[in-house]
């Protein structure tokens, strides 16, 4: 086993950032997420289990769920897979926190906290540039300036974090380092630089879990990688269920030219195998036509 937990799953993220033994751990990072932005001096935890206001509504259960000592609410999520409409449950999470402050009566006039939303994600949004942080504001489309303060988005992409510990120069940096590779480190690093690591150090130490907390991460952990396993294999499925749709798709067009003896079946072919990416070489070996052929198509 690993010297120290894995932080992606449940139990090891909520033992670095959930609990109230360790709260200055989570002080700390949120502090050097958001430097130059604001400084939070001490936080308290709330229920993270949001009961439905009626009964046509859903629960929620957040990962980590605080209050800042100037009254900020914070939402700390880690999601490990890609999920279906994320970004808009991301958007739920904040709106459902902040709708929550409402107040019964005339005399609630909509004064609300900001709610900050903190999503670590162990995957990356497809289709879309990639970026490692992505701070999300309310703000004028035209200007760029921020039209509300009360609602606050942080997506950290953590597959695209790819900095070495030496190259690491903001405390911001050096959490994240540690958080990717905790699993695989030897040793904390840092510890010379910030005393708060050698706390990390010891919290996160599997040797120095009680032999309930073991056996809790120990379930914790096998239910992650088993997730991991089964979301593999049906990426894997699928690739080789398309690669097995696109090599019919071209023997059946290929039949199809050579049979109706017209050259706009083999034309069709190459057309679509050059849509899907195949290379040139294959193209001119599967269907006799030129470079010069296949390039203006």
């Amino acid at each position: 086993m690993s010297h120290f937990i894995n932080p992606f799953t449940d139990y090891g993220f909520k033992k670095i950032f959930g609990q109230e033994v360790s709260k200055e751990l989570l002080i700390d990072f949120l502090n050097s997420l958001l430097l130059g932005e604001r400084v939070i001096k001490d936080l308290t935890f709330l229920n993270n289990e949001r009961l439905p206001g009626d009964e046509d509504m859903r629960a929620i259960i957040y990962d980590v769920y605080c209050t800042t000592d100037s009254g900020e609410q914070i939402i700390v999520e880690m999601q490990n897979r890609t999920q279906s409409n994320f970004k808009e449950r991301a958007l739920y999470y904040v709106a459902r926190a902040l709708s929550e402050q409402g107040q019964r009566g005339r005399g609630w006039q909509y004064s609300v906290k900001a709610v900050y939303g903190i999503f670590f994600m162990n995957f990356t949004f497809e289709g879309e540039e990639a970026k490692f942080r992505t701070d999300v504001i309310l703000s004028d489309r035209d200007t760029g300036k921020m039209f509300c303060d009360k609602m606050r988005q942080i997506f950290i992409t953590m597959p695209l974090f790819d900095k070495d510990e030496r190259s690491c120069t903001t405390d911001f940096e050096r959490w994240i380092f540690v958080l990717k590779h905790m699993e695989t480190l030897n040793r904390m690093p840092f510890k010379a630089r910030k005393m708060l690591f050698e706390r990390l150090e010891e919290l996160c130490d599997v040797e120095n879990l009680p032999a309930k907390e073991r056996h809790m991460y120990e379930r914790s952990l096998d239910i992650y990688r088993t997730n991991l396993a089964i979301e593999s294999y049906a990426k894997e499925q699928q690739e080789k269920a398309w690669e097995k749709g696109l090599a019919q798709g071209l023997a059946q067009g290929l039949a199809q030219g050579h049979t109706q003896g017209h050259a706009e079946g083999i034309l069709e072919t190459a057309r679509k195998m050059k849509v899907s990416g195949v290379s040139m070489e294959i193209i001119k070996a599967c269907t006799g036509l030129s470079y010069e052929e296949i390039e203006q198509l």
